[in-house]
């Protein structure tokens, strides 16, 4: 995996066999969008953004640290979104993902995932991701990348699973 060095929360892009990792662009914003706003994308987080929400989020994205624009490297289409934020939950950094439906099965969202989780552990001791409990595809890729389960609560009225990951 070829990378520079600056944390991924800084904006720094972050390349893969397949895919680079890159600060959102103006010209993101319909993809990015429709990760708020499908349903299947949703499906495990609380369901379609509301508009009002949608617009805020739209003027904030662009270039917004620790938020990164997921493309095939080949023909740069943009298939998800990977956030890495260094104050997440528990005060640890947190990563989180969304990939748009048609993307799904070909390996793209744990290539990236695992990517972010490599480049945030060689700032930070640890890293974790929450997902649904009844989300297996997220609780796989979780574990595919190393993570293991280390809680289970109830938040947003559904039962949550903390995975975390630790530098060796």
């Amino acid at each position: 995996m070829a990378s520079s060095a600056a944390p991924l929360t800084s904006g720094a892009r972050l390349v893969t066999e397949r895919l680079v990792l890159r600060p959102v662009r103006p010209r993101d914003i319909p993809a990015v969008t429709r990760l708020w706003t499908d349903p299947e994308v949703r499906r495990h987080l609380g369901g379609p953004v509301v508009e009002s929400v949608i617009r805020i989020r739209q003027r904030r994205i662009v270039g917004a640290p620790g938020f990164h624009v997921v493309e095939r490297a080949s023909d740069g289409v943009v298939l998800g979104l990977v956030t890495v934020e260094p104050e997440g939950r528990n005060a640890e950094t947190e990563v989180s993902y969304q990939f748009l439906p048609e993307h799904w099965g070909h390996g793209y969202a744990r290539e990236a995932v695992a990517a972010a989780v490599e480049r945030a552990l060689e700032d930070v001791p640890a890293v974790v991701a929450v997902t649904q409990e009844a989300n297996a595809r997220s609780r796989r890729l979780l574990e595919a990348v190393g993570m293991t389960h280390a809680e289970s609560f109830v938040e947003w009225d559904a039962h949550q699973v903390l995975y975390r990951r630790e530098r060796a």
